[in-house]
C-alpha cells in the first residue's frame, strides 16, 4: 500500500494553479468546487492568511491545554479565519476542558463540606486547652519581656523588663524630709577593684558548733529526707550596733568600720540584685557603722530574684516574692539544723552565744570577729557567722549550710527530681541563672568567714502547691573560692566595692544615712535622714502580724501546752496579787 499523491493540475501559462478548476473536484453546496480530501476555509482576498505554527505563543497559559501540539492551535488567532466561524466549532469538540466532577464521598469532600460534629468535652480535654492556654500565655510575655530587654540604651523598650513590674517596690518609703546625696550607677561598681591582706586577723570568736552528718552526702532524689521544723531552736538576726561584742571593739578603738556580713555581703554583690533593699549608715565621730532594720530584706532570702518569669503579685498567693521569700528563710534555717550530727557534742569557742540568755536552746552558729585593713588608719571588723564543723584533712574545718529551695518546676523549666542525678550542672546553672544575687551573697559570706567548705542543699516541695512540707533532694560541697571562681565573682571587685562606700561615708558630716537600692534602676542612692528615723516613734510601724516572719506551720499540741502553761501562769499571778491586797 503506497502513498497516493494525487493528481495535480499542470499549468502550462505560468506559475501557479491554473484558472480552470483541476477534475478531482467535488461539488460545494450552493455552486463550485472543493479539491477531494482537502480541508478548506473559506476566504476572500481581502482576508489574512494564518500562521502554520505560532512558535512565539506560551503553551503554558494556552486554556485549552494541548501541551506541546498548543503550537498548532488557532483557536485563539485573530488572524485565523475559522475562528470567526462559530457554527463548528459548537457542535464539535475533539477534548472535553471541563474539570472532573469532585466524589461526593471522599475523605476531603467529607470533612470540608459537612459540619463538624461535636467534640466530647471531657476533663482530660478542657485540661489539656488550658495546659496549652497557658503555655501560650507564657511564650507571649517571655516574647514581650526578651524584645524589651533587648532594646537599646536610652531607646524606646529600655528599662521596661521584669524589673518595671509594679510589684517591685522601694524597701522603704522615701520621706519628703530627707535629703538625696549621691546617687551611684552599677555600672560604676564593675570597674572597682581593690586588695586586701589575706588572711585577715581573727578577733574573737563565740558561740557554739555541731559537727556535720556526712550521711546527707548520700541523700538523691530516690533517696530523699523528709524537711524536719525546729521551733525549739532560735535564730538571731542581731544588727551590728546591738551587737554587744561590737560595742566592746569599738569602744577599745580596734577599728573605725563595722559591719555584718549579711550588710557586707549586700554592698559587695549590689550589682547582681534585682530587689530593692536598704542600708543604715551612722557616722559617729571617726566611726563608721553599717546598720539593717528591724524587719528588713536583708533578713529574708529572695527567691527568682533575677529570673524573667514573673511571679505573682498577689500577696496572699504562695508562690508571691514575700510569700517564697519567708518560705525560702524557714527552709534555710531548718536544713542548717538538720543536716548537723545532733549527738550532743559541741566544739565551743572563746566566748559562748552573745544574743543567747543562760539554758536557752539556740541554733548551732559561731560568731567569728575578723578585721580587714582597707586603708592607712581605716580598719573594718566584720561579724561574720559559721554553721558547722567537720574534719579536713585530720584537721578542723569550718562549714556554711544554704538551701536553694525548689517551688515549682514550670517557673524555671527544670524538674530537680528528674535532673539533680544525670545534669547537676544545668539544674545548678538555672539557679545561677534565677539566683543570681543569693548564690553570689552566700559565697561573699563564705569567703568573709574564711569557711572551708560551703553545702549547698536541694530542697523541693512535696507537691508544689503545699508550702508547709519539704524534702531534701541532694546535698553538694564546694570550696568558696573555687565555687566564686565558677560563679564569675570577682573578690577584688567585691572589695573595690566596700572601699569606694567607706571613703564616700567618710566624708560626710555626722548623723545618719541610708543607701537604697533603687527598685526600677540598676543604681543606689544615698540619703540623709533625722536622728530619730526608723525608730519606733519615728514613721516606721511595726510590720502587720500576717507580714512578720513566722513559722510555716503551728503544732496543736504545742499550742495547747502554751495555752496552758500562760493559764497557769496567770492564775498564780493572780493569786499574789490577792495575797498582796490582803496583806
Amino acid at each position: 500500500m503506497g502513498f497516493d499523491v494525487g493528481f495535480v493540475p499542470f499549468n502550462p501559462d505560468g506559475w501557479g494553479p491554473p484558472e480552470t478548476p483541476a477534475t478531482l473536484l467535488h461539488p460545494k453546496h450552493g455552486g463550485g468546487t472543493l479539491l477531494a480530501n482537502v480541508p478548506f476555509a473559506p476566504f476572500s482576498r481581502s482576508d489574512k492568511l494564518g500562521r502554520v505554527a505560532d512558535w512565539t505563543r506560551n503553551p503554558n497559559f494556552s486554556r485549552s491545554g494541548g501541551g506541546r501540539d498548543a503550537v498548532f492551535d488557532f483557536a485563539l488567532d485573530e488572524s485565523f479565519a475559522g475562528a470567526a466561524s462559530g457554527a463548528d466549532d459548537s457542535s464539535f469538540r475533539l477534548v472535553d476542558g471541563k474539570p472532573p466532577p469532585r466524589p461526593k464521598f471522599g475523605p476531603r469532600w467529607r470533612f470540608n463540606q459537612r459540619p463538624q460534629l461535636p467534640q466530647r468535652r471531657d476533663e482530660e480535654v478542657e485540661a489539656r486547652k488550658r495546659e496549652a492556654e497557658k503555655e501560650r500565655a507564657r511564650r507571649d510575655r517571655l516574647y514581650h519581656l526578651n524584645r524589651r530587654s533587648s532594646a537599646p540604651f536610652g531607646g524606646p523598650g529600655y528599662g521596661n523588663s521584669r524589673r518595671d513590674s509594679p510589684a517591685l517596690k522601694s524597701s522603704v518609703d522615701i520621706q519628703p524630709e530627707w535629703t538625696m546625696l549621691d546617687q551611684i550607677p552599677f555600672s560604676t561598681f564593675s570597674k572597682l577593684s581593690f586588695s586586701v591582706p589575706d588572711p585577715p586577723e581573727d578577733l574573737l570568736i563565740c558561740g557554739a558548733l555541731e559537727s556535720y552528718d556526712r550521711s546527707f552526702d548520700r541523700v538523691n532524689p530516690k533517696n530523699e529526707r523528709r524537711l524536719e521544723h525546729f521551733k525549739s531552736r532560735n535564730f538571731f538576726k542581731v544588727t551590728t550596733t546591738d551587737d554587744p561584742v561590737i560595742r566592746r571593739l569599738a569602744a577599745d578603738d580596734k577599728a573605725t568600720v563595722f559591719a555584718t556580713d549579711a550588710i557586707l555581703s549586700a554592698l559587695m554583690c549590689a550589682p547582681r540584685s534585682v530587689y530593692s533593699w536598704d542600708i543604715i549608715i551612722q557616722r559617729v565621730g571617726n566611726k563608721l557603722f553599717f546598720d539593717k532594720r528591724d524587719g528588713s530584706q536583708l533578713d529574708l532570702l529572695s527567691v527568682n530574684e533575677s529570673s524573667q518569669e514573673l511571679l505573682p503579685e498577689a500577696k496572699e498567693d504562695i508562690n508571691s516574692i514575700h510569700s517564697l521569700a519567708i518560705e525560702a528563710t524557714y527552709i534555710n534555717q531548718n536544713f542548717s539544723q538538720q543536716v548537723l550530727a545532733r549527738d550532743g557534742n559541741k566544739a565551743t569557742f572563746d566566748e559562748p552565744n552573745p544574743f543567747a540568755s543562760e539554758g536557752e536552746d539556740v541554733a548551732s552558729v559561731a560568731y567569728r570577729y575578723r578585721r580587714w585593713k582597707i586603708d592607712e588608719g581605716t580598719y573594718l571588723i566584720t561579724r561574720c557567722e559559721l554553721h558547722s564543723t567537720t574534719d579536713v584533712k585530720g584537721q578542723r574545718g569550718f562549714l556554711t549550710l544554704n538551701a536553694l529551695n525548689e517551688f515549682d518546676h514550670k517557673y524555671s523549666g527544670v524538674d530537680w527530681r528528674q535532673k539533680l542525678e544525670t545534669q547537676r550542672g544545668a539544674v545548678l546553672a538555672t539557679e545561677l541563672k534565677n539566683n543570681a544575687n543569693k548564690l553570689a551573697k552566700w559565697t561573699a559570706q563564705a569567703l568573709l568567714a574564711g569557711a572551708d567548705l560551703m553545702k549547698l542543699g536541694y530542697v523541693s516541695r512535696v507537691h508544689p502547691r503545699d508550702h508547709f512540707n519539704h524534702v531534701i533532694l541532694s546535698v553538694t560541697g564546694y570550696k568558696p573560692k573555687d565555687f566564686a571562681a565558677q560563679i564569675n565573682l570577682n573578690t577584688s571587685n567585691m572589695w573595690g566595692i566596700v572601699k569606694s562606700i567607706v571613703d564616700l561615708c567618710m566624708k560626710l558630716n555626722e548623723g545618719k544615712y541610708v543607701l537604697v537600692k533603687d527598685p526600677v534602676k540598676p543604681q543606689v542612692r544615698i540619703y540623709e535622714v533625722p536622728a530619730d528615723a526608723f525608730e519606733n516613734e519615728y514613721v516606721e510601724e511595726p510590720l502587720p502580724e500576717e507580714e512578720q516572719v513566722q513559722p510555716l506551720k503551728e503544732d496543736p499540741v504545742a499550742s495547747a501546752m502554751d495555752a496552758a502553761a500562760e493559764a497557769e501562769a496567770s492564775g498564780a499571778d493572780g493569786e499574789k496579787l490577792a495575797t498582796a491586797s490582803a496583806a
